[in-house]
């Protein structure tokens, strides 16, 4: 389980157009948002992702990095961004094996054959997760689903960061001690 103000797992894939992403050598002023999607075949994502692509200008003046990420290959990550029209500005990562999001607490579930938008699912792909890290590498926010409803909005992720940066606000959920 990944627990806030700690370490998050390492992360790293190839982006389709702004070379390899590294968390590790991310360069933020407060985070860095990494938004994990199902993938190509979800109508959930592509609805969430442009909504995401919209915001970018508005995380970045909060000193906010993006990346979206799945363990889709190239050529389906490429289908998806050209779906989104935001690829120039949202970094689309892909490819990360599914170990990588089984460390950072996503669920996986496998293939029901096509979906709702008749694209074949993948045999195995996990579900959505959405973190806020900070430059130092500890997990500042964390929201993880079973499935690709009921997500957290990114423009009230905004309204976070700002009353988060306003009040100094600390991240909360790390007691891991006897109950």
């Amino acid at each position: 389980m990944l627990l806030p103000r700690q370490p998050v797992p390492e992360l790293r894939a190839p982006t389709l157009a702004h070379g390899d992403f590294d968390l590790a050598a991310e360069t933020p002023k407060l985070f860095t948002l990494v938004s994990f999607y199902r993938g190509l075949h979800c109508p959930v994502c592509l609805k969430y992702l442009r909504d995401l692509g919209s915001l970018i200008p508005e995380y970045e003046r909060r000193g906010t990095k993006v990346i979206a990420i799945s363990s889709d290959g190239r050529d389906r990550a490429l289908e998806m961004a050209d779906k989104v029209g935001a690829s120039d500005s949202l970094r689309f990562g892909y490819s990360p094996p599914l170990t990588v999001a089984r460390s950072w607490s996503l669920y996986t579930s496998s293939s029901r054959g096509k979906s709702s938008i008749n694209i074949e699912e993948p045999s195995l792909f996990s579900e959505p997760g959405v973190f806020l890290v900070r430059p130092d590498g500890t997990l500042y926010y964390s929201a993880v689903q079973t499935m690709p409803f009921a997500r957290p909005l990114f423009s009230e992720l905004l309204q976070a960061i700002d009353f988060a940066i306003a009040n100094d606000y600390p991240a909360h959920g790390e007691y891991d001690g006897p109950l």
